[in-house]
């Protein structure tokens, strides 16, 4: 709802929150239910800015709640709108660090290097396990995709000497997520094939 002052528009806040506030035309605005009219008009502003954002992408509540806060809000309007969102559905960690999981490993990412992405934005960690369970089964072959990855990789380096393609390989493998065992085999045989 838009609340006008003496005519002119003042804020827009949430028609529940204008209710509990016991404002309604005619009813004179002291200090304090401007003060309360202020605090809820922030509250709605939070919220709008975080549908502005949730239209872009998804985002983790915690990294989501960042993003709010840097865009001047103030912390007791962010959290009223994190938790509007959640209850309306429109924030789930969990989902969130299924869909990560997904696209990331589809982008030739490991295991680590999504868990690690997922915890800088706040992710509770067993949100991430049980994407990362999900996707990558222990009883499921793990190694076809950092073997393609430093095949590839192995092409690209070409006529390096085989210890500086080996470190690299390492390297490249280790930063995209892939555990010591899996590198391991996945340098030694691109090197196999590319000597």
């Amino acid at each position: 709802m838009r609340v006008h002052v003496d005519g002119r528009p003042y804020c827009a806040v949430p028609a529940a929150a204008l209710a509990l506030a016991a404002v309604g035309t005619g009813t004179e605005l002291t200090p304090e239910r401007l003060d309360l009219l202020g605090g809820l008009a922030d509250e709605e502003g939070a919220f709008r800015t975080l549908l502005r954002a949730l239209e872009r992408r998804a985002y983790a509540r915690v990294d989501l709640g960042r993003r709010l806060a840097r865009k001047g809000h103030r912390a007791e309007a962010v959290e009223a709108a994190l938790d509007r969102a959640a209850g309306l559905g429109l924030l789930d960690d969990a989902a969130f660090a299924r869909n990560f999981v997904e696209t990331r490993a589809a982008r030739g990412r490991g295991p680590a290097r999504v868990a690690r992405d997922l915890m800088a934005m706040g992710v509770e960690r067993r949100h991430i396990d049980i994407a990362i369970a999900a996707h990558w089964p222990p009883d499921v072959d793990r190694s076809a995709m950092p073997r393609a990855l430093a095949a590839k990789r192995a092409r690209q380096l070409g006529g390096i000497p085989r210890e500086a393609k080996r470190r690299r390989l390492v390297a490249y493998l280790a930063r995209r997520g892939f555990s010591g065992a899996d590198v391991r085999e996945a340098v030694q045989e691109a090197l196999a094939i590319s000597s």
